[in-house]
């Protein structure tokens, strides 16, 4: 959520960067409100004022006995009273349809953000050289199938289409990738590890940005008003919802392991296929609570930490500047990592680190007391992918295929697997 005062004091400037997001963003309507509000607010405080004095009064004429003017004055307190109660009535739709107004505006893209849509993101730096294979090189599926790596018909039958199954030694895979990212980013990075629930309620999704915008694109236990996590970033920035924090405990750092669920509507391709864009996958999450100051540091921390995923399996990628066209909702700025899929020829993220400033932190009331006094300050809020499996699955098999169709697996994976080669049993 933005900052009121903000958007009162400068609403021309705040609609002008909003707009390098959203041409169509317009402030017109939550000014209006605004001053509305204050209007009625305003208003309401003197009717009170004048009840407030005329009980007063009313209890000293009593006293006196003049009981005329009592008769007067409480009619004409009835009249008030009835005009008191039209205005906080119209005060509280005003607020409503305020809050529903802000809670749909984005975050205001940071100065370093390109302007323009998804296609024109900026590659900031590669690592690696992209395989070059003798050969043609297949698909992660026609790899995945052929070694007993994953079932997706019997995973369409027991669920629906777009949900994986792993099987063999590609579940063996995908857990030793989450257990192994989990550890390192504890031991190598000084992680805090959580396993939150994968359950949240709605109060918790109004916090992360989801709601109420994105909320068609969740999955709901309605009966219970709880909603499936689409990535554990929803979970962790409620944990010191309505919290204020000593400056001297930030950064506060978490990694978290969840499974995530996302509707994805609508049809993709060839993104469709496989493992690149399910309904259903695993991750790990990196999450930073930090001062204003320090924030942007944090962000080139995260990328770090996750690129540090992708060069310890020896894996070819990129890192791109996202532009404000294709910015998420919560998001100030955005670096994604992305994998190379030589099955497919193209990049794929398979990370987002973001900036949400204190964007989330107003929305869910997390401050912190500055060390040398003060009144308490929002924090900033960051997050990132570190990694999510699917893709980094399947960008395993493809850069590691041989002619033959077994993969020869990164040291490091063959240590935890105990194995050197993906091959049919």
């Amino acid at each position: 959520m933005l900052d009121l005062r903000l958007l009162r004091s400068d609403p021309e400037g705040v609609q002008g960067r909003l707009r390098r997001r959203d041409p169509t963003v317009d402030l017109a309507p939550i000014v209006a409100l605004d001053e509305e509000r204050r209007l009625l607010a305003g208003t309401a405080d003197d009717l009170r004022r004048r009840q407030n004095e005329a009980s007063e009064r009313i209890a000293i004429l009593s006293k006196e006995g003049r009981q005329g003017e009592v008769d007067r004055l409480r009619e004409e307190m009835r009249a008030v009273a009835s005009e008191r109660k039209r205005v906080e009535v119209r005060l509280q739709e005003v607020e409503r349809e305020l809050d529903s107004l802000l809670l749909s505006l984005p975050n205001v893209p940071h100065d370093s953000v390109p302007d323009g849509t998804k296609e024109e993101k900026v590659i900031l730096r590669t690592f690696g050289e992209k395989p070059v294979f003798p050969f043609l090189p297949k698909h992660h599926v026609a790899l995945a199938q052929a070694l007993g790596l994953l079932d997706l018909e019997r995973a369409a039958k027991v669920t629906g289409a777009r949900f994986p199954m792993y099987t063999g030694d590609g579940a063996r895979l995908e857990l030793a990738l989450l257990h192994w990212m989990m550890e390192f980013h504890v031991r190598e990075h000084g992680y805090t590890p959580v396993l939150p629930p994968i359950l949240a309620n709605r109060a918790s999704f109004v916090t992360s940005g989801q709601f109420p915008k994105f909320a068609s694109e969740v999955y709901a236990c309605p009966e219970d008003d709880l909603f499936l996590n689409p990535t554990a970033e929803a979970l962790l920035v409620n944990l010191h919802r309505d919290e204020v924090l000593a400056e001297e405990d930030l950064p506060r750092k978490y990694v978290a392991y969840t499974p995530c669920f996302r509707r994805e509507a609508g049809t993709y391709g060839e993104e469709g296929r496989g493992l690149i864009r399910v309904h259903q996958f695993n991750k790990v999450e990196l999450f930073h609570y930090t001062t204003p100051e320090t924030s942007y540091a944090a962000l080139e921390e995260i990328v770090s930490h996750a690129e540090a995923i992708l060069q310890r399996l020896g894996l070819h990628y990129r890192i791109a500047l996202l532009p404000a066209g294709d910015l998420a909702q919560q998001s100030a700025k955005t670096i994604d990592v992305e994998v190379w899929l030589p099955g497919q020829d193209r990049y794929y993220e398979v990370s987002s680190c973001s900036n949400c400033e204190d964007y989330q932190a107003r929305r869910g009331n997390i401050r912190y007391r500055p060390a040398d006094g003060g009144k308490p300050r929002f924090v900033h809020t960051l997050n990132g992918s570190a990694l999510a499996t699917s893709r980094l699955f399947a960008a395993v098999l493809e850069q590691n295929q041989q002619a033959d169709g077994t993969v020869v697996l990164p040291p490091l994976l063959a240590d935890l697997l105990g194995q050197r080669t993906l091959r049919t049993s």
